[in-house]
């Protein structure tokens, strides 16, 4: 991670750690980095629902048309809506004002290139090294040189007839519940379920400003569960706030994370002969049972450091065409650049429809190992392997676990937290080695 950007952009509390001031200064150099050696700059932006996002976009708009650059505004969209945007309508590049999964006091910036994709390492280094050095520098047009505001009107129905386009999916018949989490999902997601078929309850659709992801979506899923069994439902998808990721439950309530869909689309492509080498892109957080239920189907699992973009540029890399992550980041190379929770799910419900089997049935050819996570709250999860304590109580559960289980130790790239999972046959020996490692932390760290 650099000064600015974390694994997904640049992230904090919204007005304190990322104000108005430096979305205005991101605006200005990210156009400047991203428009080099273009006549022409359109930058392409969304947002989610969040109440911080409109002075977050207010600032980035006059910092991208101060450079001459124009912005192109989608409004309310997902994620993935931007991604695919910026290559539909031949745009320079896209900005995304969310932080996805994060409390409502966080907001965040991402930076998508003229190809649809998130930023590579280098680039989001040039642009700390100018805000940091001589931001000020770039040029600033005058008269008929400066950058104009133009709304993308069509912006979700361009979006919603891509989705549809490229799954071809018939949901007739299905009965899905769908949480959109007060998200960037609320109103476009719901009609491209109901385009496609299927007869939708929709939860948490009502943003505010202050309600997303509050005790709902991807990270809150209770209320889910206990609709889709209340109701009789065949299927619930729960989004998280900018839409890029999705889970679901079955008609049990019981929840199918990114392992169980992974697996779930890995298996089918392959039929259906679109699984390149017959080989997915994981992280280091994917149960060990996402890995052999993978080789019982002769495909291969390859696993990078936490974080989509890593997935991602592995999957680049190797010519993969499927990767993501345990918290429902997929991504499909063949339908888009990014995750994409929409997709997801709309491929999830066509499957699934397809197998005829039960939601719980087609999750089942995943048998997870128990894994423990625990997110400890510190005031600063950087470098902290370095502790001495740290690293000692680590080494000892990594020698209990050899042979049987895993153990990862990290800090998250978008909040003060840091990350203790470990997965084994015995879940109270998991808890209880994983609760070692906490204490530990907490006490050194808290």
């Amino acid at each position: 991670m650099g000064k600015l950007f974390g694994t997904d952009g640049v992230r904090g509390v919204a007005n304190k750690d990322l104000t108005p001031e430096i979305a205005f200064r991101l605006g200005r150099i990210g156009a400047y980095v991203l428009s080099k050696n273009k006549e022409n700059c359109n930058i392409v932006l969304g947002k989610d629902t969040r109440i911080s996002g409109d002075m977050l976009e207010g600032a980035l708009i006059s910092g991208v048309c101060s450079t001459g650059a124009n912005m192109w505004d989608a409004d309310i969209i997902p994620t993935p809506a931007v991604a695919f945007l910026i290559k539909d309508l031949k745009a320079s590049a896209g900005i995304m004002i969310s932080a996805s999964h994060n409390p409502i006091q966080d907001n965040g910036i991402k930076f998508f290139s003229s190809d649809g994709f998130k930023l590579p390492d280098e680039v989001e280094k040039e642009i700390e090294d100018i805000f940091f050095e001589n931001g000020d520098s770039i040029i600033r047009p005058t008269h008929a040189g400066v950058g104009n505001l133009i709304h993308i009107n069509d912006a979700r129905i361009r979006y919603s007839a891509h989705v549809k386009e490229k799954t071809k999916a018939d949901l007739t018949g299905l009965k899905i519940v769908l949480d959109c989490a007060h998200g960037a999902a609320y109103k476009i997601a719901p009609q491209i379920f109901q385009d496609l078929g299927a007869e939708t309850l929709v939860l948490n659709h009502q943003p505010n400003g202050v309600n997303i992801n509050v005790n709902c979506g991807s990270t809150h899923m209770e209320l889910l569960s206990k609709v889709v069994v209340a109701s009789s439902y065949d299927l619930g998808i729960a989004f998280d706030g900018d839409a890029d990721r999705a889970l679901a439950v079955d008609e049990n309530g019981q929840i199918i994370d990114g392992d169980h869909i992974i697996a779930i689309f890995a298996k089918y492509l392959k039929s259906v002969n679109r699984l390149p080498n017959n080989k997915i892109i994981s992280t280091v957080m994917s149960n060990i049972g996402l890995e052999l239920a993978l080789k019982a189907e002769n495909i291969e699992m390859a696993r990078v450091g936490v974080g989509d973009r890593y997935v991602l540029e592995e999957m680049l890399k190797t010519g993969t065409a499927l990767g993501g992550e345990q918290s429902g980041h997929i991504i499909m190379l063949d339908y888009n650049t990014t995750g994409d929770g929409i997709m997801t799910s709309v491929m999830l419900a066509d499957i699934f429809k397809k197998s005829g089997k039960k939601m719980s049935g087609l999750a089942s050819i995943v048998k997870k190992y128990p894994q423990v996570l625990v997110n400890i709250k510190v005031k600063d999860n950087k470098n902290f392997e370095e502790d001495n304590d740290i690293k000692k109580i680590m080494k000892e559960v990594e020698d209990t676990l050899k042979g049987k289980g895993r153990l990862l130790v990290r800090a998250s790239g978008t909040e003060p937290i840091i990350r203790v999972m470990a997965e084994g046959p015995d879940k109270k020996e998991i808890d209880e080695l994983v609760a070692k490692i906490a204490d530990v932390i907490k006490n050194k760290r808290g």
